[in-house]
């Protein structure tokens, strides 16, 4: 099963067909694409900032490795590592863009493929009020009560911090 985000205008309304032929579905994961056409890549979904930032730090990653004279083994390593992040971070990418861009996320499907996660995420936006129908706007929650800070000598005496291995912890203490 793989995971997708859902991107819509925030001006969308619940339930709202129209609205849905604008989102956006993001699979969450590793991007192989992203890994070998990293600005490419960039270019095409119209990260133009992330694009720019890429570009700038492959160029400042090979200047300072050849400034530092290091290896050729080792400079193929730090641009695989490199690559790996852009990999691994290129759906983060996508998805701080849309929501910069005025779509943030507003559900995850989890599905085995990009169709079924498409018709899953609209039977859930559409689906949920039924079409034409109008959600009630949501009750007001009002806010909770304000207390009066207590002066420090009322302040409760904080347990000392102790260090403890992970897991472990002596009988009888949480």
């Amino acid at each position: 099963m793989r995971t997708y985000t859902v991107h819509l205008p925030r001006d969308a309304a619940p339930g709202d067909a129209a609205a849905f032929e604008r989102a956006v579905l993001v699979r969450d994961g590793f991007n192989w694409a992203a890994f070998f056409f990293s600005v490419l890549w960039m270019l095409w979904h119209r990260l133009w900032l992330a694009a720019l930032a890429t570009l700038v730090a492959v160029v400042a990653l090979s200047v300072a490795l050849d400034a530092l004279e290091v290896g050729e083994g080792a400079a193929a390593l730090a641009s695989l590592l490199l690559a790996v992040l852009i990999g691994l971070e290129a759906s983060s990418l996508r998805r701080w863009t849309y929501a910069r861009r005025g779509m943030p996320m507003v559900d995850v499907v989890a599905a085995p493929s990009y169709d079924e996660a498409d018709a899953l995420a609209c039977a859930r936006l559409v689906g949920m009020h039924g079409e034409g129908e109008t959600a009630s706007p949501p009750a007001e929650i009002p806010p909770a009560p304000h207390e009066p800070a207590r002066p420090i000598a009322e302040q409760p005496a904080r347990p000392s911090a102790e260090i403890v291995p992970f897991g472990l912890r002596p009988e009888g203490t949480q």
